[in-house]
């Protein structure tokens, strides 16, 4: 099966290679401009090679693969392998496989495996600056931008970026003109990453010293080349550099030491905002038992005693007999001070987070115990429905629209383990499995029968508005905790539950039937409008399937095939977070409501879920 991912070949007709001493058949006059390229890269000691079986002339049939591959080798090792899309072959869409209308007639090549240098070579080489494709070619640097995590850094990347603006490969053969455009290639190349990753990347070291140094190097090529002007203010509108005086009026020198006055300037508002990442809010399990905890909705930078603080008054005890308490494993045990930080910079907890009473001692003397848990009563029957799903989708979409596109592909590549680049992603996880949880909990919380009968019609409805409002990911939560196994066997309480909400609830299991690769959820899901929020594990387990049935590499060069697939997959995220019409998926909730979804009371532990099940409903 032939793909493609997006990176186009420098020609537009196969050329057909002889044996050694011959020469490239380029047909058309057009074609001597690549012939001179193709001349330079054998001068450096490059070859291009074609496996064919038969002769290049057109034929009525299709060809095989092997008979369509190009091989660029160098020093006797292949390090770019190129794949030609005929005609008559299945057309792609041009914008996809980033051909113009002249290639996607006559077929042309695309990039099926290469060496992280060589593929980023090709891509520039084959970059075009015309804005009448210029949606193209952010296709084209979409496909390679978004998976490229999986096979070189950060700081690769940034140093073979800067090796492409700066190369001296052309020098004394290259004219004012190709220097230009390469130089221009390389910074939209930039921009377009840039504005890619948005704050994802922003914050990393490397990307920095990489845009501190490129936009020196382009400031000190102003002189030479006056068009790479344009480029100078979008790098200060990327990062918000303001030039103090006019560009012109400056040697390469002072526009220098201009630039690291504003860096500096620039480094010294970044200091003066490194509390940004206290206003990102944060899931936080404060344990009252050892199975029992509150999920508590906090901001990142908040302290012991503000979290104490929360607790107390949620749980209605004095704040001064109660004491916060970190259990690191194996076995430690900190208590915190009022000034200390829960959360680590990557917004983590400094270990489980236990609340006892500071009569305790070292102990960890449980504040309620499971008697006092099931006797709380459910909160539940005194909220709308509609206001409840309401405010988990709010809850749910204020994490969800902070999720990058890569985090995904950081999360399913373990890469930076412990970091903050998957912290949203993880978040959102963490509470589909809490509100699954969380349904269970209430249901098993309800001591009598008619009122568990009354909080199932409400749990049902509340997954039925979820799915109006396209929340996905609570809907599927919400169902899978009503058919939990500690749930499901209470056949007392289902027998009660009336006619219409049993076919309700059987409509919208059908959603959520894994059968024929959860066929019923992906045709309901592509027909919802955006802005929606995806069930995300299954996405992450279409990107897994992916990483998992393909390999990364072959034959030492990365399998471009894989990469597409993945970009292909993750840019759902985008699709999903972005609505051209400025639609909105929030709306507005009441204060009770929302106070009640941002403090989930929640039985984690399945023991302690079906031991208060049998309770309800004992085994005949």
């Amino acid at each position: 099966m032939s793909w493609d991912c997006g990176l186009r070949y420098m020609f537009s007709v196969a050329p057909a290679v002889q044996q050694p001493g011959g020469m490239c058949i380029l047909p058309d006059k057009e074609d001597l401009s690549r012939l001179e390229m193709v001349q330079r890269l054998a001068k450096d000691g490059c070859r291009f090679l074609q496996n064919h079986s038969k002769s290049p002339e057109k034929t009525s049939e299709p060809r095989s693969d092997e008979a369509v591959r190009i091989y660029l080798r160098e020093r006797g090792h292949n390090v770019l392998v190129l794949q030609r899309v005929s005609s008559e072959w299945p057309a792609l869409p041009a914008s996809t496989r980033g051909g113009g209308r002249e290639e996607a007639r006559h077929g042309r090549f695309v990039v099926v495996a290469g060496t992280p240098e060589k593929i980023l070579e090709h891509l520039l080489n084959d970059l075009t600056l015309d804005d009448n494709q210029g949606k193209e070619s952010d296709t084209l640097l979409d496909d390679f931008l978004l998976p490229y995590p999986v096979f070189m850094s950060t700081s690769d990347l940034c140093q073979a970026l800067l090796g492409h603006y700066c190369t001296k490969r052309y020098r004394g053969r290259e004219d004012r003109k190709e220097a230009l455009e390469r130089k221009q290639k390389v910074l939209h190349l930039v921009s377009q990453w840039m504005s890619l990753c948005k704050d994802f990347l922003r914050d990393e070291e490397p990307v920095k010293v990489f845009m501190k140094t490129l936009y020196r190097y382009v400031l000190d090529d102003l002189y030479e080349h006056p068009a790479l002007e344009a480029d100078v203010r979008e790098l200060q509108k990327l990062y918000q550099l303001h030039q103090r005086h006019a560009v012109d009026e400056y040697s390469p020198q002072r526009k220098s030491k201009t630039l690291f006055h504003q860096l500096s300037l620039k480094e010294a508002e970044l200091q003066a905002r490194s509390t940004q990442r206290e206003t990102k809010e944060a899931l936080c399990h404060v344990y009252v038992t050892m199975d029992v905890y509150l999920s508590i909705k906090v901001h990142g930078g908040v302290l012991a005693q503000e979290l104490l603080h929360i607790v107390a008054e949620r749980m209605d005890v004095p704040q001064e007999e109660l004491a916060l308490v970190a259990v690191t494993f194996p076995g430690g045990r900190v208590f915190l001070q009022p000034q200390d930080r829960v959360f680590s910079d990557s917004l983590r907890p400094l270990g489980r987070l236990h609340i006892c009473r500071k009569d305790a001692g070292e102990f960890l003397f449980p504040l309620i115990d499971n008697s006092e848990v099931q006797q709380r009563s459910a909160r539940m029957f005194s909220l709308n429905t509609w206001d409840v799903a309401v405010a988990l989708t709010n809850f749910d979409w204020t994490i969800f629209n902070s999720i990058h596109e890569q985090q995904l592909v950081y999360f399913t590549f373990s890469r930076h383990a412990g970091s903050h680049h998957t912290v949203a992603l993880e978040l959102l996880l963490q509470r589909c499995n809490e509100v699954q949880l969380w349904v269970m909990t209430e249901v098993l919380l309800c001591p009598t029968l008619c009122r568990r009968v009354q909080l199932i019609k409400k749990f049902i409805k509340i997954a039925a508005h979820c799915k109006a409002q396209r929340n996905l990911n609570c809907f599927f939560a919400v169902i899978m905790g009503l058919n939990a196994a500690a749930v499901g066997r209470l056949t007392q309480t289902w027998e009660k539950i009336p006619g219409k909400f049993k076919k309700l609830f059987s409509e919208l299991e059908t959603m959520t039937d894994p059968s024929l690769n959860h066929k019923a959820y992906r045709d309901s899901f592509k027909k919802m409008k955006a802005p929606k929020i995806p069930f995300l594990p299954l996405l992450l387990k279409d990107i897994t399937f992916i990483h998992e049935g393909n390999k990364t590499f072959h034959d030492n060069l990365v399998n471009f095939e894989k990469l597409h697939m993945i970009a292909d997959t993750v840019r759902l995220i985008r699709q999903c977070q972005t609505d051209p019409m400025g639609n909105s998926i929030t709306q507005k909730s009441s204060p009770d409501v929302r106070a009640y979804v941002d403090y989930l009371h929640i039985i984690d532990n399945q023991q302690t879920l079906f031991e208060l099940s049998h309770r309800l409903e004992p085994r005949a």
